[in-house]
C-alpha cells in the first residue's frame, strides 16, 4: 500500500510555493525601488539598508545606477514568477493536450525573462566590481542580490531549447490532428 502523488496535488504544492516566492520576489524588488528613492529624496542615512552608504558618499549618479541594476533583475524575477502564478491560476496547463500553443508562449516567455535576469546580473556584479576598482567599499554581490547570473543564463538557455522542442512538438500534434 504505496503512498502516491498525483500530479494534480503537485501543481497544487508549486501554485501556492509560486504565490510565495512570487510576494517576496516582488517585495524585494519594491524595497530597490523604494530605497533609491528614499536615499536620494528624504534621508541618505537608508543608503545603509543595502550597505552602500560609501557609494552614496562617492557618487550619487554611481549609487543610483548600482541600485537600478539591482532593480532590474528583482523585476525580472517577479515577472517570471507571475507567468508562472498565472500559467497555474488560468488553468492553461491541460495534461490531455500538454503541447498547446499558450505553454509554448509561456516557455518562450520564461527563457527570456531568466536570461534578461542572467544578464542584467552579471552586468551590476560587473559594475559593482569596477565600483570597487574605483576605489568605493562595496558589499558582496550576495548583499547586492546580483549573485547567481551564471545560473540564470544556464537556465534561460536549457528553457529555451525546451520552448524550441516544446514548438516542435505543438507542430505535430497539430499536424497529426490534421491528420485524423
Amino acid at each position: 500500500m504505496g503512498f502516491t502523488i498525483s500530479s494534480k496535488q503537485v501543481l497544487q504544492v508549486l501554485h501556492i510555493l509560486s504565490w510565495i516566492i512570487f510576494v517576496g520576489v516582488s517585495i524585494e524588488a519594491g524595497s530597490f525601488i523604494f530605497n533609491a528613492i528614499y536615499s536620494v529624496g528624504f534621508n541618505a542615512r537608508a543608503a545603509d539598508y543595502f550597505q552602500l552608504q560609501h557609494l552614496f558618499a562617492f557618487d550619487k549618479g554611481h549609487f543610483l545606477v548600482q541600485l537600478l541594476l539591482m532593480t532590474i533583475p528583482g523585476v525580472l524575477k517577479a515577472t517570471l514568477f507571475y507567468q508562472i502564478v498565472r500559467l497555474l491560476m488560468e488553468k492553461k496547463l491541460d495534461m490531455a493536450k500538454p503541447f498547446s500553443a499558450a505553454v509554448g508562449r509561456f516557455l518562450f516567455v520564461v527563457s527570456y525573462l531568466a536570461l534578461a535576469t542572467g544578464c542584467f546580473s552579471h552586468w551590476g556584479a560587473k559594475y559593482a566590481k569596477w565600483l570597487v576598482q574605483q576605489g568605493v567599499t562595496m558589499p558582496s554581490n550576495e548583499v547586492l542580490h546580483l549573485e547567481g547570473a551564471d545560473v540564470w543564463l544556464f537556465m534561460g538557455v536549457i528553457l529555451f531549447v525546451i520552448a524550441h522542442i516544446f514548438k516542435r512538438g505543438i507542430e505535430l500534434q497539430s499536424e497529426n490532428e490534421l491528420t485524423v
